[in-house]
């Protein structure tokens, strides 16, 4: 697949749809070993209509399944098979050494970018990182199988 990849093909690759669907672009991708993934924040997220009123900063909660669904789609295009088997689904198993340094608010643009530290078929743990600019707003271990 082509980089940039786009939402036409993101939605081929994640079954995630609006207003869950917390990838706009990938912008770089080695498979098996990391990807780089954007996220444009704007002010029309639902989530901001209670999160907070007049104070909108992004969830931290969302902010770390937005880097894991960049990181699914390193495991999806990573995988041999993984894409044909459109009824295939990565679910998260852990969640370690999450920290969040900085709130994300409207017109920020999160880049996230994910190592593999372990892959397979089934099993990938991936380290993430979440910036802003060049500021480091979140990082996390992610683990997750592809069932």
């Amino acid at each position: 697949m082509d980089l940039p990849i786009n939402y036409k093909d993101i939605i081929k690759i994640l079954p995630h749809r609006y207003p869950f669907l917390l990838v706009d672009r990938i912008v770089a991708l080695e498979e098996g070993k990391r990807v780089i993934g954007i996220k444009n924040v704007t002010a029309n997220e639902p989530f901001f209509q209670g999160h907070f009123p007049g104070n909108p900063i992004m969830p931290g909660v969302l902010i770390i399944e937005a880097m894991a669904q960049v990181g699914g789609v390193l495991a999806r295009l990573s995988v041999p098979g993984a894409m044909e088997n459109q009824e295939s689904n990565i679910f998260f198993m852990a969640m370690d050494k999450v920290k969040f340094r900085r709130p994300v608010i409207p017109g920020d643009q999160i880049r996230f970018e994910l190592e593999a530290l372990r892959t397979g078929s089934r099993v990938w743990k991936m380290a993430g990182k979440a910036y802003v600019n060049s500021e480091l707003v979140a990082e996390a271990e992610l683990t997750a199988t592809i069932a």
